[in-house]
């Protein structure tokens, strides 16, 4: 079979990055043909290195020192038409990206066309090659999205032939958001193995917490936990990694805490590394206090390493991942006592934190990119079965789709126009 994935930008560090690259290399493992396709290309070579086996190719070089550099070309100047203002990303796309992928997609041969992200699932539902089966991807959440963006969903998903999310909550909500005849399959990110020789020996004194330095993640509140549990174990120490925006406000307002807190002894920030395999190693529990999480990578990543995970039941991943009192436990969102609570008594327990541990490790199991793979290659076969031109919509219907989605962005476009005109 013949994959073919579309990425933002494939040349950077990022979970749907990651998470794409996993299943990539699987399915190049179960000798399949893939190729990612990136949007944009900001530098030579992929921070993440490239998938064993996986061909990546860029559409738009936006690479100052590359001799084929793109970001001069005054189509680049001009704001993207075909991906959607509402996705986030908008000011990075252009007329030029518009085309670049259109050309591409267009003319792609392939079996399967599976986007990552809003606007470039917009792309696919409108430019992909009739013959392929097209799959979007959502890596983030519905209730994460604006009405613009929603409302963009609403229109172009339903020439789409399936879509997959990461968690089992955010595909009822899609069911719910009525689209008509979408296919819709909840199918978790997957995560490789852990290093050999980096599981936990579930005795070091360290608690380990780990993801993006930014508010959502709650950091202020495990800090603030982290007080109680120094209180009755001063001994134990928490290590948080993450990377933060380019401004360094959360980081600089955490180390602002922690030395008011007087936990310099206690707690330290570290920059993300590559891989949290090695400092997984020397801790004995994780914990993890977002408001709100997509999925929960970094609670998995600790699991297939033998830690139980402390997490705020937060929507969605968390409670999809971790069987609560089994290998882990759940506290309410926002309850630092409730964190402090669960942590002491990780720590106090010695046997059940253990068990716990061991518990985790054989539960991440589920989570492995062969088993991921599977599902995804499941779902591809069964589209395919259905044949070029027999997608969900049916023929008839989708160019009935195609017709009305003509219509409107012919309204939206005169309406763009006659705006610019009235501001002059």
């Amino acid at each position: 079979m013949r994959i073919s994935f579309l990425l933002h930008n494939a040349y950077t560090i990022g979970g749907t990055i990651r998470s794409t690259f996993n299943l990539a290399a699987a399915l190049a493992a179960a000798d399949h043909d893939v190729e990612i396709i990136s949007a944009l290309r900001y530098r030579a070579t992929p921070a993440m290195g490239t998938p064993p086996g996986v061909r990546v190719t860029h559409l738009v070089n936006l690479c100052p020192d590359s001799p084929h550099y793109d970001g001069d070309d005054p189509r680049h100047a001009r704001p993207a038409r075909v991906f959607p203002r509402a996705d986030g990303r908008h000011r990075q796309y252009s007329r030029l990206t518009d085309e670049r992928i259109g050309r591409y997609l267009s003319g792609l041969e392939t079996d399967v066309i599976v986007g990552t992200r809003p606007g470039l699932n917009v792309h696919i539902a409108r430019q992909a090659h009739p013959a392929a089966i097209r799959v979007g991807q959502e890596h983030l959440t519905l209730s994460g999205h604006g009405l613009r963006m929603r409302h963009e969903i609403r229109h172009r998903y339903p020439l789409l032939d399936a879509l997959t999310t990461v968690t089992e909550a955010d595909a009822h909500a899609y069911r719910r958001l009525g689209l008509p005849g979408l296919r819709v399959r909840a199918i978790a990110n997957s995560v490789p193995a852990a290093t050999e020789g980096t599981t936990v020996a579930a005795d070091r004194k360290v608690v380990v917490a780990a993801g993006r330095l930014i508010p959502v993640k709650r950091y202020d509140l495990l800090v603030r936990a982290f007080a109680g549990v120094v209180a009755a174990h001063p001994d134990w120490r928490l290590r948080i990694f993450g990377r933060g925006d380019t401004t360094g406000d959360e980081r600089s307002a955490l180390t602002t805490l922690i030395d008011t807190l007087g936990l310099n002894d206690h707690v330290t920030l570290n920059d993300h590394t590559g891989t949290l395999d090695s400092e997984l190693a020397k801790a004995s529990i994780a914990v993890s206090t977002s408001d709100r999480e997509s999925f929960g990578m970094t609670i998995v990543e600790a699991m297939r390493s033998g830690l139980p995970v402390v997490a705020t039941d937060c929507p969605n991943g968390p409670r999809e991942i971790i069987t609560d009192g089994v290998d882990g436990h759940l506290v309410r969102p926002g309850d630092a006592a409730g964190i402090t609570a669960a942590l002491c008594a990780l720590i106090r327990d010695e046997a059940t934190r253990h068990r716990m541990g061991e518990a985790a490790h054989r539960n991440a199991a589920r989570f492995t990119p062969s088993h991921i793979a599977a599902q995804h290659l499941a779902l591809y076969e069964d589209l395919l079965n259905n044949g070029p031109g027999k997608r969900t919509l049916g023929p008839l219907r989708e160019a009935a789709h195609r017709s009305r989605t003509a219509a409107i962005d012919t309204a939206h476009a005169w309406r763009s126009t006659a705006r610019r005109a009235l501001k002059r």
